[in-house]
């Protein structure tokens, strides 16, 4: 997320939108650079949409709400943040509603945290994350969460540095980072083996989940089995909601996919499917990808095969349409 990270190159992405789903940028190989594609944005959770879950209201006004109206800029606005009256709020609620409180207002506070770090033009540093840690102790997904919700927390709050390990790593701030994460992982599970009728998941939170736990672990945190088992319960969406990925989506995951498999992901069935699942989508959509994209395909395919991924016929037709594309779009690419 740091302009100053390898791999990352152009500007810090900035969002107008308070309810955004992506960041700009996903983070790129430690062993080489290379842009990433922007992930599409989500319209604003604030705004009336047609089949959007609906929440439970409660009086008064929401903890993040003021702070989603306003820019983000400076110190006073981190401050503002860190309000203990802020987590009250949001705990308060939560307790209030039980199951029947989608997390909405979390995901509001976690995009706040999100817009304070794109205004900032960095990710949170170690004496921020440490302070924010301290009201985040009491910071809990629940399993009544809506999938809107649970995406754009666990996303906005990766994407923001909240899980990032400084070294040397304070204990409090590590043990807060676990907690959060545990309840986050314990939701995205129980939501992914919802059965389909009772399920909210669509492409565009499985593209953002995919990123905020690549993200995860080339930020240094461990995958532990409760990640596993997220990532396990997630996969098979991948393929159940293939039809609904746009190019550009496409190319995010299969970026995704490459990288961690480059950072020690195993090789699993679940992950085989997803990747066999995405390959078509690059064929079938070369036409409409643009260099970017084809430079993070063509990235992203090496890496698979770098890091012991079989040469299937999905493989050998998405690197060939790949091929043609470098050739066909050759005026388009930077030196980089």
């Amino acid at each position: 997320m740091d302009r100053s990270s390898a791999g990352i190159s152009g500007q810090y992405p900035r969002s107008d939108n308070g309810y955004n789903q992506p960041s700009g940028h996903a983070p790129s190989s430690r062993r080489g650079r290379y842009r990433h594609a922007t992930v599409r944005q989500q319209d604003s959770h604030l705004r009336s949409t047609p089949g959007c879950n609906k929440f439970h209201h409660s009086s008064g006004t929401r903890p993040s709400q003021y702070l989603m109206h306003r820019s983000v800029t400076s110190a006073q606005d981190f401050n503002a943040l860190i309000k203990p009256e802020i987590m009250a709020g949001l705990v308060s609620k939560s307790h209030r509603f039980g199951h029947r409180y989608d997390g909405r207002d979390h995901g509001l506070y976690a995009s706040s945290v999100k817009k304070y770090t794109l205004a900032a033009k960095r990710p949170l540093n170690r004496a921020e994350q440490s302070q924010l840690m301290r009201l985040l102790q009491n910071f809990a997904a629940t399993r009544s969460w809506n999938w809107r919700s649970l995406t754009t927390t666990f996303h906005s709050l990766t994407s923001a540095g909240v899980f990032t390990p400084h070294k040397p790593m304070n204990e409090r701030v590590q043990l807060t980072q676990a907690a959060l994460l545990s309840t986050l992982f314990d939701a995205i599970k129980f939501k992914c083996n919802q059965k389909p009728e009772a399920s909210d998941i669509d492409a565009q939170g499985i593209v953002n989940l995919l990123w905020a736990m690549t993200k995860l672990v080339d930020n240094g945190q461990e995958q532990t089995p409760e990640f596993n088992k997220a990532m396990v319960a997630l996969l098979p969406h991948v393929d159940a909601q293939k039809a609904h990925f746009n190019p550009q989506e496409v190319a995010n995951l299969v970026w995704a996919m490459a990288k961690l498999l480059d950072n020690g992901q195993e090789r699993i069935a679940e992950f085989k499917e997803a990747v066999a699942a995405l390959l078509p989508l690059v064929q079938a959509q070369k036409n409409q990808l643009n260099a970017q994209g084809i430079a993070n395909l063509m990235w992203a395919v090496a890496k698979l095969v770098d890091n012991g991924l079989e040469w299937t016929p999905g493989l050998n037709e998405a690197l060939a349409a790949l091929l043609y594309l470098v050739k066909a779009q050759k005026d388009q690419f930077i030196l980089q």
